[in-house]
């Protein structure tokens, strides 16, 4: 489609969908980024997270245009940590902290940084650089909150919380008994990484992988689902339209 066209049928699905009802949070899953400079003819397939990740910065972009106010990103999960190279690894947190530092921390920033995720299991690098962010941009006044889920693992993140759960409710003097015997799904969500924050109305996952890969497990439980085939860096605009059009025109059930 020539660039003309395509900015013609872009403004036309962004009108088009601003009409219709928006998601509150979305949830990205970015997949594709060594596959993408494969066939980009990289000879570093690593490059390519350098492109997803400087993508992260224009994909809010969208959001804010349409008002959309709680995006969650999954830059790094924890068996990415553990089955990656090293080399692979290292390049990645360097990314991170990179991109963080240039992009997400700034005095003008217009989205609140958050964090999901072991930032302990972190270099001590990455994790100064990620909570720097957190701090710089506790600030900001627009309402507009990014959730960085790095070293991020669903199942551990419902460990976690129960683990939490059981040490406060244990201060307070209750007994194991006790705790089980009241227990109830409202009291994990205060003590998962993303508490306070909405829950993903819409989750996206780029490369064609049609998977949730342990993100946001707890959180997802009513989420619409949409997979894309376009590799992360290659995700573009209309693509993201496309798929919060798609959420507009399920009828949403929530668990029914």
């Amino acid at each position: 489609m020539p660039d003309l066209l395509r900015s013609l049928y872009t403004r036309r699905l962004r009108r088009e969908v601003m009409a219709g009802p928006l998601p509150r949070h979305v949830g990205l899953i970015m997949d594709g980024n060594r596959r993408w400079a494969r066939q980009m003819g990289m000879a570093n397939p690593s490059l390519g997270h350098k492109a997803g990740a400087e993508h992260v910065e224009e994909v809010l972009s969208w959001c804010e245009v349409l008002g959309i106010k709680h995006i969650t990103v999954f830059v790094c999960s924890t068996e990415n940590l553990q089955r990656r190279d090293d080399t692979e690894v290292t390049y990645l947190m360097r990314l991170i902290e990179q991109v963080v530092t240039d992009r997400l921390t700034r005095p003008d920033a217009r989205w609140q940084v958050h964090l999901a995720g072991m930032t302990d299991a972190l270099p001590d690098c990455t994790a100064r650089a990620l909570k720097e962010a957190v701090e710089v941009t506790r600030t900001c006044t627009t309402g507009a909150h990014v959730t960085l889920a790095v070293g991020y693992g669903g199942r551990q993140e419902v460990v976690d919380a129960m683990r939490d759960l059981m040490y406060a409710r244990a201060e307070a003097g209750a007994s194991l008994t006790e705790v089980a015997d009241a227990l109830t799904v409202d009291d994990i969500a205060p003590h998962l990484y993303t508490a306070g924050q909405p829950d993903p109305d819409l989750v996206i996952r780029t490369s064609g992988e049609q998977r949730l890969s342990n993100f946001l497990l707890w959180q997802s439980a009513y989420s619409e689902l949409y997979f894309c085939e376009a590799y992360w860096p290659a995700f573009r605009e209309v693509d993201f339209l496309r798929a919060v059009r798609s959420f507009a025109a399920r009828q949403r059930r929530y668990g029914g």
